[in-house]
């Protein structure tokens, strides 16, 4: 009990001298950091103060659309999403339900970073351009510009 008592003082030790170690470079900065009413909290949900989402720039770009169907081809990602994107052992790009999001940024960061059930990270291997014009495919799905749509 001791020993353990011992063990957490050192570590509550340590943190309050940690965090009080501040260099002579941060005192100067003190005098202009911004007034507490100024200070941005983050993005809060439905507050009105969220980032702006990038958007994609090849979006409803006929030629960008085709490449992108080409790529999901190419790429194979039929293997999981089946080869019209309807689901397979990955889920449906058809469908309304996202469990991401399915906005351009949301999509974009799907396949740049991959999910944890078991969708790959694809951003090191597959550039940022391509990424895009595979967003501009899946985006197309149900539309009237889905180019190579199912029978």
């Amino acid at each position: 009990m001791a020993k353990h008592f011992i063990a957490v003082s050192i570590c509550l030790a340590a943190s309050i001298v940690a965090s009080c170690n501040i260099r002579q470079n941060d005192t100067a900065l003190a005098g202009s950091a911004p007034a507490v009413g100024q200070i941005t909290i983050g993005p809060i949900p439905g507050g009105g103060n969220e980032p702006a989402q990038p958007t994609n720039p090849l979006a409803n770009d006929r030629p960008s659309l085709q490449e992108g169907r080409k790529l999901f081809v190419e790429y194979n990602c039929s293997g999981c999403h089946g080869g019209h994107a309807g689901g397979g052992m990955g889920p449906s790009l058809r469908d309304p339900v996202w469990i991401y999001g399915s906005s351009d940024a949301a999509i974009f960061d799907s396949i740049a970073r991959g999910r944890g059930q078991g969708m790959p990270a694809w951003g090191t291997k597959v550039p940022q351009q391509q990424i895009w014009q595979l967003v501009a495919y899946i985006k197309s799905l149900r539309t009237p510009q889905e180019p190579d749509p199912p029978e």
